[in-house]
């Protein structure tokens, strides 16, 4: 037998206890960043969800597109807005939300992964109400003199309230992937736009998931030297947090691992969505890649 050939089967048989381990389970991905945009890391990310569905394991996506819809509203002339990171979204602007993540976004992911040989099937959080959610609330605190904060609206950004999944565990246990557009559906009709991160996060804690994955433009979670953590507990996240090592743009998506671990779902990665089949290596191989959340670390 040759190198590669034995390389090939030591691949296989690392891979088997993982396979066996996660048959069966669901695992919601959070699909955004450069594996949204680079055509090879976008069909890599597509045969790896198709290949995890294959070997029996429920993958469940949330997707994202902010990029896509800042474009979007550049084109037409609307400009975009933050507060606290969040898109202030007005009447106009939801449209375009509801276009690009409902409609372009959605059925190009949906498209992809039918393309290589799965059944993926697109769904709005408005679908079957599957994402109910309420106005969130933004509050700005004052400056120091004043001490005090104001309540502003940000337009139709959502708060989640709650996630129906019998839409879900219709897809899921049936051989169709889900693929989940992070828009909800508030108690009169109306329609809230909603951090995908967040709703990852809710989706796999009703859901009960085993793995959240997120994929990111990051190694991971760094320490203090800059070196990414391979696995680390959700105290030791939050000791970063306060020494200021955990910081900017990883925050929402450290908070919201923080939230899922604590609903209790099994563990949390924070994927390098940059390296080809990512998934697989996360989920398939005993180094992994990216950094683990969880609970507690067994000494």
């Amino acid at each position: 037998m040759n190198s590669s050939n034995t390389l090939t089967a030591q691949v296989l048989t690392e891979a088997l206890p993982y396979i066996q381990r996660f048959h069966g389970q669901t695992v919601v991905i959070k699909y955004g960043g450069n594996a949204m945009t680079d055509e090879s890391l976008k069909n890599s990310f597509a045969r790896d969800v198709v290949l995890m569905k294959l070997v029996g394991i429920n993958p469940v996506i949330v997707h994202g597109g902010g990029p896509q819809i800042g474009s979007l509203l550049e084109k037409l002339g609307i400009e975009s807005k933050f507060v606290n990171g969040m898109r202030v979204t007005d009447s106009a602007t939801m449209d375009v939300v509801q276009m690009v993540l409902g409609g372009l976004v959605n059925q190009e992911i949906v498209s992809l992964l039918n393309t290589h040989g799965g059944r993926a099937v697109g769904v709005t959080g408005k679908d079957g109400n599957l994402i109910q959610a309420e106005k969130l609330p933004m509050p700005i605190t004052g400056d120091a003199a004043s001490s005090a904060s104001e309540i502003i609206d940000i337009g139709h950004v959502g708060a989640i309230t709650h996630i129906d999944v019998d839409v879900l565990n219709t897809l899921k246990d049936s051989q169709f992937i889900p693929v989940i557009a992070p828009i909800g559906v508030g108690e009169k009709g109306e329609s809230y736009n909603i951090n995908a991160d967040i709703v990852a996060g809710a989706i796999a804690e009703y859901l009960g998931a085993e793995k959240l994955l997120l994929l990111t433009n990051t190694p991971g979670i760094l320490d203090a030297n800059k070196e990414t953590i391979s696995t680390i507990a959700k105290a030791e996240v939050e000791h970063l947090i306060e020494e200021g090592v955990i910081n900017e743009g990883m925050l929402p998506k450290v908070d919201c691992a923080l939230k899922a671990v604590s609903a209790g779902v099994s563990s949390v990665q924070i994927v390098d969505g940059r390296v080809p089949h990512a998934l697989l290596l996360e989920v398939f191989t005993d180094a992994g890649i990216g950094t683990q959340i969880i609970n507690h670390v067994e000494n």
